[in-house]
């Protein structure tokens, strides 16, 4: 036989587009088209309805940048249409091959209720099964006109404060038709059947069996009557669709997903429409697909819905009811994992979960986290605590390297807790469920031979817009079908629970899952992240200072709506395009403003607190919110320091050769004429942690423009070129004791300046560098270095309730991929029996390398990478003045790590009352860490603290109350009882006794008596 493959195949791919697919909608009748702009942004629905509207017709241009056009549009279903299906198709301008990235619209019938969202492959609206004729149609479209923002080049259109006035989009279509039923059903058939075959081999019968039947399907077709022969055409396909799917078929749980970024290359009040948008399709898909399941998740997004369209909430609550729309996740948002604070994660779950439970009586047991860049060894820990048994993402299929080796696995977080996880083999979180989708899903599926089944999540997603009914379709005919994975369509937590059981040994995975990618959203915006930083420690303190004044003081009420209310707001902001910096110019203007007004919101919240507890009074009272005594003031209380008893005071003298030396009788600093630190030499061990000849907070510049993804990437030819910033301008003390001595240096670059405050305190163990940053630079890297004389192996970063250790050598291509690393207040380093340690108060972005010396001496170098400048969503990124802390710890350890990292990043608070204030709570062991203090969230006035083993080994330790207690009990993060061995019941002395594995998470509730 002679091979006709191409001709067919290139027969069926032009019917289809210029003939078939046509023919779905036959018979069209334009619809009468009024117009209204609305002014400035978004207005509510009942304004939209009472618009004045001009007439407008087809070919019009539309739409600004961000604004919102609404569209009024009329017609009579003709009389001759009775009994036909009836559409209307109603296309704003749309470009097919970007769902999600450009315009996007909503429908309203004249009473304000929504119908159905509008977007590039769901342009349709159903106006009747069965058409009597003469049906009046009269629909309202809120129409935005989001700019497409995706090809990755510099522009100012991300912001509605910069963009352009021009529309962006011309009306393409407005319609009333007749839906050809089988035309459309006829498109599935050939779609699917293509998809199939082009993916078996050139030596499979079955390639060659749907070959001869699309030819002949092809040839049932009428060219002329598409509608009429259609049915004809079908029926040569029966036999090549019916035939079954092979036994051992990798079977695929299809699960509805429409991935809605909660802000990226739009702002969070668009994501506020295009949650409404995506979900009124969802549930009007379901209403006609009963089979149909749809998973959301993000907690964040169905409040929204519940505040901005009560309507569309009722309708979801119903389905969520039935079991078709499935929320998933139990976070407040898809996060970041990496840079998130320990009890923000913490509080991700709290307020995600206790929303899917207040409002639909719902658990998750699914932690769903497709789309974040790489994932905290911390997580399988805080998974469990939130009462989660199983884990989804898909984003490291992303990594540039090494191929993750497994699709289903266990894995196992820094203190030992195991979570099930599922890595799906499709490769994607927006599948469309096409058979190029499948056959990869099913040939790169990792487990084969013990595991038979994978997740894929179908839908078009990032902008949102979800599955539509041709994703259904595909689902429907390759249920059972030869060649084909075995689709069924079900819930998430159905499939975890098949997968679990036949595949209950899986593998195991111990540590980080580290993105080999997205390794410069360590750094940018680092005013967002400094935000996120600041606004996580002032929360500690509102809620500490908050907790014992409701404690101690009568009439002082506990701020639970406010601090709510703050903790929402600040976990929105760590979303994984906001936190990481990978966002427009807009979101992260927003973020800018909201983190000023949750400061001074917090600030207004612990001063209000420490003032009810220091009662009145002219003392100047140090309110020590860090987890560890300083300067003779307890955790958690506050009081008059004590003097530096015992410490020589903070000294400066001029340095032979320039500069000047600082001395405080524990270290002995030498900043040269450059104004480096070229030595810290720790005078209680009698060692230097400057490498010999090298120089300490060097400033370097490297170039830095990656490949693609420009906010979010840096790849490692950036070290190839490096400036050491040296030149100077001016070296001044400028504090000469005897409690500190600040040297400042001056240095300016490029179309920058720099100047850096370096301070020695007497009694100090640390060198404290402020930065001052005023940046113009354009795709440069900023870095900070420490070249240390320490053979160190390994590096420690801290991360959620405690630390991580990586390698600081590149045997493997593995270790090689991690150039560039996250830590969180700390980053360690140390050979046997002395360390070295660099803390900050906002920086995540680090790398550490290693080379050996002509003496023979390792140089471990730590850097810290304080900021970028990429061209893309924002072409201003990190624009302007910055203000970045960061301190040298020679001789630390890592319990001294965790306690300076802390004192860093909570600095003390004066205020003026009678008496010193004693803590609520504490403990005798400092290896243990309080994480947070705070009032129980069902409001009984009990009292919560959180606490972790921090140094990575087993430890006891005894909580006292300076209240009298009547119970203590470990919890969930949901604050509900569990049952273990970490919390004894108070003693006769009210001491609760504690007892902790390595980085163990406790949370303990006391009832007061």
């Amino acid at each position: 036989m002679h091979d006709d493959r191409s001709i067919t195949e290139h027969r069926l791919r032009r019917v289809l587009k210029e003939r078939i697919k046509p023919a779905v909608h036959s018979r069209p009748v334009p619809l009468a088209i009024g117009r209204w702009e609305a002014p400035g942004e978004p207005v509510p629905v009942a304004d939209g309805l009472a618009a004045p509207y001009e007439p407008c017709a087809i070919g019009e241009t539309w739409g600004p940048a961000w604004g919102t056009t609404w569209f009024k549009v009329t017609g009579t279903v003709p009389a001759d249409w009775a009994g036909r299906t009836v559409e209307a198709v109603l296309d704003l301008g749309f470009d097919r091959m970007m769902p999600g990235f450009q315009c996007e619209g909503l429908v309203h019938r004249a009473d304000g209720s929504e119908v159905k969202a509008l977007n590039p492959y769901n342009d349709w609206v159903r106006v009747a099964d069965s058409a009597a004729g003469g049906e009046q149609v009269e629909w309202y479209v809120e129409a935005a006109s989001n700019p497409v923002l995706v090809d990755h080049s510099a522009t100012y259109e991300g912001d509605r404060q910069t963009s352009g006035d021009q529309p962006l989009y011309r009306l393409a279509r407005m319609d009333l038709a007749v839906f050809e039923t089988e035309v459309w059903e006829l498109v599935q058939d050939l779609e699917v059947l293509y998809d199939l075959m082009t993916q078996l081999g050139e030596a499979d019968a079955r390639r060659y069996e749907i070959l001869r039947a699309i030819d002949a399907a092809l040839d049932a077709v009428d060219l002329g009557d598409i509608p009429g022969t259609a049915a004809a055409a079908r029926a040569r396909l029966t036999g090549v669709l019916a035939a079954p799917a092979h036994a051992s078929a990798h079977r695929i749980s299809a699960v509805g997903h429409a991935h809605i970024d909660s802000a990226w290359l739009w702002p969070l009040r668009e994501t506020v429409r295009k949650v409404s948008r995506t979900t009124s399709n969802m549930v009007a898909l379901m209403d006609a697909h009963p089979e149909f399941v749809f998973a959301m998740s993000q907690a964040q997004q169905l409040d929204w819905i519940k505040t901005h369209r009560p309507e569309l909430f009722e309708r979801i609550k119903k389905k969520i009811a039935d079991g078709q729309f499935v929320p998933v996740g139990g976070m407040w948002v898809e996060s970041d994992t990496n840079m998130v604070g320990g009890e923000a994660m913490a509080r991700q779950f709290l307020y995600g979960k206790k929303f899917f439970l207040d409002e639909f009586g719902i658990e998750t047991h699914n932690v769903w986290l497709p789309d974040s860049f790489g994932y905290t060894a911390a997580m399988p820990q805080i998974v469990k605590l939130s009462g989660s048994k199983w884990f989804l993402t898909q984003k490291i299929c992303w990594s540039q390297v090494n191929a993750f080796p497994h699709h289903t696995f266990w894995w196992e977080g820094i203190d030992g807790t195991r979570v099930f996880t599922h890595f799906p083999p499709v490769d994607t979180y927006n599948s469309d469920l096409g058979g190029a989708q499948l056959a990869h899903a099913a040939g790169n599926y990792r487990e084969k031979g013990r595991g038979s089944r994978s997740l894929v999540p179908f839908g078009w997603g990032d902008g949102g817009g979800g599955p539509t009914r041709e994703h259904l379709a595909r689902a429907r005919r390759q249920r059972d079908l030869e060649g084909s994975p075995r689709v069924e369509i079900e819930r998430p937590d159905a499939f975890f629970e098949k997968a679990h059981a036949e595949y209950a040994d899986a593998p195991v995975w111990a540590g980080e899952l580290y993105l080999e990618l997205h390794r410069g959203t360590y750094t940018s915006q680092a005013k967002t992240k400094q935000g996120n930083r600041h606004s996580e420690s002032l929360l500690r303190e509102a809620e500490l200072w908050a907790a014992t004044a409701a404690v101690r003081v009568p009439g002082y009420g506990y701020p639970y709506e406010d601090l709510e209310r703050i903790w929402k707001t600040v976990l929105l902001h760590q979303f994984h395009d906001i936190l990481p910096g990978s966002s427009i110019a807009w979101v992260h203007r927003e973020a800018r403003g909201t983190y000023a007004r949750v400061r001074e919101e917090l600030r207004g919240i612990t001063l209000a607190a420490q003032l009810a507890l220091a009662g009145e009074g002219t003392a100047e009272l140090v309110f020590n919110c860090a987890p560890h005594a300083r300067r003779g003031i307890p955790a958690g209380g506050a009081g008059l320091p004590e003097a530096a008893a015992g410490h020589q005071p903070a000294t400066v003298e001029e340095r032979h050769g320039g500069g000047h030396v600082l001395a405080n009788g524990r270290l002995l600093v030498e900043i040269d004429g450059r104004g480096l630190v070229v030595s810290a030499y720790d005078l209680e061990a009698r060692r230097e942690a400057v490498a010999p000849g090298r120089a300490a907070n060097l400033l370097q510049i490297h170039p830095d423009f990656p490949n693609m993804w420009d906010a979010w990437d840096i790849d490692a030819f950036y070290r190839n070129s490096v400036t050491d910033l040296v030149e100077l301008d001016a070296l001044e003390v400028v504090e000469a004791g005897p409690d500190a001595v600040t040297v400042r240096v001056s240095r300016s670059f490029g179309r920058s300046a720099a100047v850096q405050s370096i301070t020695l305190r007497a009694g100090a163990k640390t060198v404290d560098m402020v930065t001052e940053v005023d940046w113009h630079e354009t795709e440069k890297f900023l870095k900070a270095a420490f070249p240390l004389d320490v053979k160190a192996e390994r590096s420690a970063s801290e991360t959620q309730f405690g630390h991580v250790y990586r390698a600081t050598h590149t045997n493997t291509s593995w270790e090689a991929a991690k150039f560039e690393i996250c830590a969180h207040r700390w980053i360690h380093v140390e050979e046997p029996g002395w360390g070295t340690a660099i803390l900050n108060d906002s920086t995540y972005g680090h790398d550490v390398t290693r080379d050996m010396r002509p003496d023979g001496g390792q140089t471990t170098t730590v850097r810290l990478s304080l900021l970028r400048a990429p061209r893309y969503p924002d072409p201003e990124t990190d624009q302007g003045a910055h203000t970045l802390r960061f301190s040298l710890a020679p001789g630390a350890e890592i319990a001294d790590a965790v306690r300076e990292g802390h004192a860093l990043n909570l600095p003390e608070r004066v205020v003026h009352g009678a008496a010193p204030v004693a803590p609520l709570l504490a403990l005798d062991n400092d290896a243990v860490v309080v994480e947070a203090v705070k009032l129980a969230e069902d409001r009984s006035g009990d009292v919560i603290v959180r606490l972790y083993e921090s140094r990575g080994g087993r430890a006891k330790a005894s909580l006292e109350a300076d209240f009298r207690i009547a119970e203590a009990t470990e919890t969930d993060l949901l604050e509900r009882p569990l049952p273990g061995p970490a919390v004894s019941a108070p003693a006769a002395d009210g001491a609760v006794a504690l007892t902790l594995r390595p980085f163990q998470i406790v949370t303990v509730r006391l009832r007061r008596a």
